[in-house]
């Protein structure tokens, strides 16, 4: 166990206990390729077999990449955050949009954002995004319904609107899960107290029908949200085995909060996150810990669970894009307990950027983007790319 790295805590949530990881506060992010060990003799993923991998540039020329999904092997659609679906098909970067929003707000870091497949999308070709715009001054988040027509994209309806956004704290990373539900990730707009306030969408986890309509099984009646607390999470996915939700989130920046506290989040039905409450180490019942935070800030933009078998020894492993620390964070977990942390390590081992989207292709490549075109990074020849990490 690293004692220098991270406390234990054992806080009581709900019926049973919860082992809670925190690093302590250090003055560098995480340099790649070092591992850091949490918990040692735990039963993690046994591999007997590690399948070297190489890197490359796969897309080149995007803007602000964001989201990307494949709707099938050789066929991948990807949002830029200035309002255009892109599609790359056998290889091939098409420079005509699918779809453009005109009406996307993208003057920081709000604009075209979130995208996923609706379950039966073989069937249906239905998919969906969440973007900003602004209406009366004011900036929203909306859901919106899309048709796929393979050289075009058609949009259906509107299934959620008028959801708290602003140019910073924005949410909006969007995807179905195993039960067939749309999870919403939402930040708190800069507007902290709305986290807290089960009347605003501002802050949370919204769980929703494929029409918008309010599941009945929701923790809260008649209400879309399914976790509060939140101050502005953008990754989220289920664990293969426990279908366990996770969820990564951006912690104060300075003018909320002390700097850091990025946070990696198991998702229980009505759990509050704490925000503004707390933050960092701070604790307090009824709240719910973290598994992980990130002093200084990591800047945590994606998640994603590796369900393949072309690196089995990334098989279940949890991974998210890094904007901040630049690349992206392997995080090994307990087999037999996704609240327990076995280890993590920052991956890539050439200097990309700031990473933002992560995703596994169907033939089990990693895909991933990166975001050195949105005001804050570098800007390195042929940004922004989509990389592939392939054997």
């Amino acid at each position: 166990m690293c004692k220098k790295c991270l406390i234990g805590l054992v806080l009581v949530v709900g019926a049973g206990l919860l082992i809670v990881n925190y690093l302590k506060l250090h003055k560098k992010n995480i340099a790649q390729g070092k591992r850091i060990v949490i918990q040692e003799n735990q039963t993690a993923n046994d591999v007997t077999k590690e399948v070297p991998y190489t890197l490359e540039a796969y897309a080149r020329g995007l803007f602000v990449p964001w989201s990307i999904v494949f709707t099938s092997k050789n066929r991948l659609l990807v949002t830029e955050r200035n309002g255009n679906i892109r599609v790359i098909e056998n290889n091939v970067l098409q420079q005509k949009p699918l779809l453009t929003f005109d009406e996307s707000s993208n003057k920081s870091e709000e604009g075209l954002m979130g995208m996923t497949l609706h379950p039966q999308y073989t069937q249906n070709k239905r998919l969906y995004v969440c973007l900003a715009y602004e209406k009366n001054d004011s900036l929203f988040d909306k859901v919106v319904e899309l048709k796929d027509e393979g050289k075009s994209i058609s949009i259906t309806r509107i299934i959620l609107d008028e959801i708290p956004a602003a140019q910073f704290h924005a949410g909006c990373r969007i995807k179905f899960g195993p039960d067939n539900k749309l999870y919403i990730t939402t930040g708190d707009a800069t507007e902290k107290n709305i986290a807290q306030d089960k009347s605003s969408l501002g802050g949370k986890i919204l769980r929703i029908n494929d029409d918008g309509s309010v599941p009945s099984d929701n923790p809260f009646p008649k209400s879309l949200i399914w976790s509060l607390g939140h101050r502005n999470p953008q990754g989220l996915d289920w664990h293969p085995i426990t279908k366990q939700l996770v969820v990564t989130e951006h912690g104060p920046s300075g003018f909320d909060g002390p700097g850091g506290g990025d946070e990696v989040n198991v998702i229980v039905k009505g759990g509050n996150y704490g925000w503004p409450i707390v933050s960092h180490e701070k604790s307090q019942d009824g709240l719910i810990s973290p598994l992980l935070v990130f002093t200084p800030a990591e800047a945590p933009a994606s998640g994603m669970f590796y369900k393949g078998s072309a690196f089995p020894q990334f098989t279940n492993n949890f991974f998210f894009g890094v904007l901040k620390g630049e690349g992206i964070i392997r995080v090994i977990l307990d087999e037999a307990d996704v609240n327990k942390v076995v280890s993590y390590e920052k991956i890539v081992g050439v200097s990309v950027g700031r990473v933002r989207e992560i995703v596994e292709s169907p033939d089990g490549d990693i895909y991933f983007t990166s975001s050195n075109r949105d005001g804050r990074g570098t800007t390195l020849e042929g940004d922004d790319k989509i990389y592939r990490i392939h054997p």
